[in-house]
């Protein structure tokens, strides 16, 4: 089957959203813009780690190369998006790998997702529009409104299930065997 690409040049919006209760979530990157939405199934690891590493990458862009000041130090507050996903939610893929660079050109954050690939465990590189591969959601994002993305995206992961003190893992309300006391099941914390 022939390799899709979709493509996000500055969307109307791009949020990462969830469905389900907590501990069971499926986490989404959405992508919308002139009629067209685009979703992609993540797990919450994949969005904690891409949050960190769109503020790693402009934190070192406003320090290293970022004359003009486009790079915000913070989010603007009316970028901050707080809606829920748009509906209808079709899930295009499941992702399987990402990568993340900042376009010299455009001044843009630039965000690829790439679709699980049982044939080969080959990644693409970033821009890489070859026939062959795995499907691919890419999305082109101004400073500000990365800032504003991984704000949102932190405040999403963070709403699930409180950490165990002890392991970090999620808790459950009936109780948590936390690897860290032997696997003693652990009832009031």
């Amino acid at each position: 089957m022939a390799r899709r690409i979709v493509e996000y040049r500055l969307p109307e919006r791009f949020i990462v959203g969830t469905v389900g209760m907590p501990g069971e979530r499926t986490f989404y990157l959405q992508a919308k813009s002139a009629g067209a939405l685009s979703a992609v199934a993540f797990e919450k690891q994949q969005a904690i780690v891409l949050a960190e590493r769109i503020d790693e990458l402009l934190d070192e862009v406003h320090v290293t190369r970022d004359p003009n000041g486009v790079v915000p130090q913070k989010a603007p507050s009316e970028l901050v998006d707080n809606d829920p996903l748009d509906m209808p939610l079709l899930e295009e893929f499941r992702v399987g790998a990402m990568a993340l660079g900042w376009d010299e050109g455009s001044s843009c954050v630039v965000i690829e997702a790439h679709a699980i690939d049982e044939e080969s465990e080959e990644v693409p590189e970033l821009g890489e529009d070859g026939e062959e591969g795995p499907d691919t959601m890419r999305v082109w994002l101004s400073a500000a409104y990365a800032r504003a993305f991984a704000e949102r995206t932190r405040r999403v992961t963070e709403s699930g299930r409180p950490p165990c003190p002890f392991c970090q893992q999620p808790l459950d309300p009936e109780g948590h065997i936390c690897p860290r006391a032997n696997g003693y099941k652990r009832r009031d914390l």
